[in-house]
This record gives structure tokens, sequence and C-alpha cells, in this order.
């Protein structure tokens, strides 16, 4: 019998943000390779006492193949757990593909991106009427490269709501090219380890945030938040509850 290979979404980083249908199939696996740089270890806590537990951290491409074809050649269920949720730069098309030409069943399973735990810590919707109706979620150019138009400079011009992943370490570039189009004095928010116990929010604006990071220290394991949602003054309400609008479900 076969084995199968899951990507699990391992949640941003608080373990009760771990999906019940990830849970499960930790609680069941018998090899687990974890994203050791991101993932919060206690997602793992159930896993059974003799699963394999690999860190990926240390691993190459071809090892986590290897591992993978090998535990589901004796019918094996392999657990991949990657941070947030697998689909945003995790990593796993490369895998997909390998899985594919070795002809190795595999399955996801969404989770809970950083992204959303960010903005609960942020206490704030990303998409306001009348102040942005779109979230562009990107990333700078650092050494894997990315196509020209989405240089953030480029994507700036939308002035809407951007969320910048592995961006931290290059604040002061990151904040030069989003002024391209932003006002100076539009609303940045930078969130580190957000659902963690050791999670740790800097505010400011375009102009000052990179001395803000700098000065906390922060490094690394942070999203950035750009945009007019996070102090947009007067909120004008959605159609949604108006109670002069009328849908299928209510009368005005």
């Amino acid at each position: 019998m076969k084995g199968k290979v899951v990507f699990i979404g391992g949640g941003p980083g608080d373990p009760e943000l771990l999906t019940l249908k990830a849970y499960k199939i930790i609680k069941k696996a018998d090899t687990i390779i974890y994203t050791g740089s991101l993932v919060n270890k206690e997602v793992l806590n159930e896993a059974k006492p003799d699963a394999q537990i690999y860190n990926s951290a240390t691993l190459n491409l071809d090892e986590i193949i290897d591992i993978m074809e090998k535990e589901t050649s004796k019918g094996h269920l392999v657990a991949r757990v990657h941070t947030g949720d697998p689909s945003i730069y995790g990593a796993i098309g490369e895998q997909i593909e390998k899985l594919r030409e070795k002809n190795i069943n595999y399955k996801i399973i969404p989770g809970v991106s950083s992204l959303f735990a960010v903005s609960a810590a942020l206490k704030s919707e990303l998409t306001l009427p009348e102040v942005s109706q779109t979230v562009i979620i990107t990333r700078p150019e650092g050494r894997t490269p990315k196509p020209d138009k989405e240089a953030i400079k480029c994507l700036a011009e939308h002035q809407a709501t951007m969320c910048i992943f592995l961006g931290v370490q290059m604040i002061e570039e990151v904040a030069e090219g989003l002024k391209t189009h932003y006002p100076a004095d539009t609303p940045v928010a930078v969130v580190k380890k957000a659902s963690w116990e050791d999670e740790e929010i800097v505010r400011g604006t375009l102009e000052d945030i990179a001395g803000k990071v700098k000065s906390a220290g922060l490094t690394k394991t942070a999203i950035i938040v750009v945009g007019k949602v996070l102090d947009p003054g007067e909120v004008t309400p959605s159609k949604l509850y108006d109670k002069g609008f009328s849908h299928e479900y209510r009368k005005s």
C-alpha cells in the first residue's frame, strides 16, 4: 500500500491556531518534516511517540524528497508542516513537482496565514470601504529574484493595503520604494511573530518606521503592513449591514 504526503499549514505560531484537520494528521503521521526555522515546535506536541521528526531547516530539497519517497514506499503517512498557510512563500511548488515526477500521492491542508494573525494583532480590518478594497501580498527582491513589474515601487502605485513578507531586514529600502507613490505619512506597522508569546509590534509612518524597527532590533520573522486602513479616521460603513440596503436575506 502506498503512503501519502500531506502538506499542512502549521499556522502563525499559536498552537491553538492549527486547524482541526491538520491536528488530526499530525496525531497519526508516521513521519513529520517541519520547517524548524519558522514553525512553533509546540504544534507537534500531539505527534505519536514513535513518529520520525525531521527539521527541514537542515535539509536540502533532494534530501526532503528522499525522505518522502522512502517513507511513502513503506505505506507511511508523511506530514510536511509549513508555517502559516503553505501556499504563501511555502516553497511547496518545487516539492509538488518532484512528487508528481515520482508518482507519490499528496494533498494540501490550508492553514491560518501569519498575515491574518498580524491583522488580528493590529486589531485592524485590511479592507475598508472608500479606504482600500485591495490587499497586495508581496516581498522585496532578495537572493530570490522576482518579476520587474512586481517591484515594490511599482506595486505602490495602487496605494492599496500592502503586506510585505521577508522584508524587515531591508526596511530602509522597502520604505524608500513605497514612498515612490505612498505619502510619507502613510501608517506602517511591523509585527514580529504574530500570535506567539513574544509577539512584538512597531508602529510608525513611512518616514520614521525604518529607524523605529532598527531601534527595536527587529531583523526577521516579521511582516510589514502599509496603508490607510491602519489609521483610517472615521470609517465609512459598508452596505452589508446598512439598514437602508436590501438583499436576498433582508429587506430595507
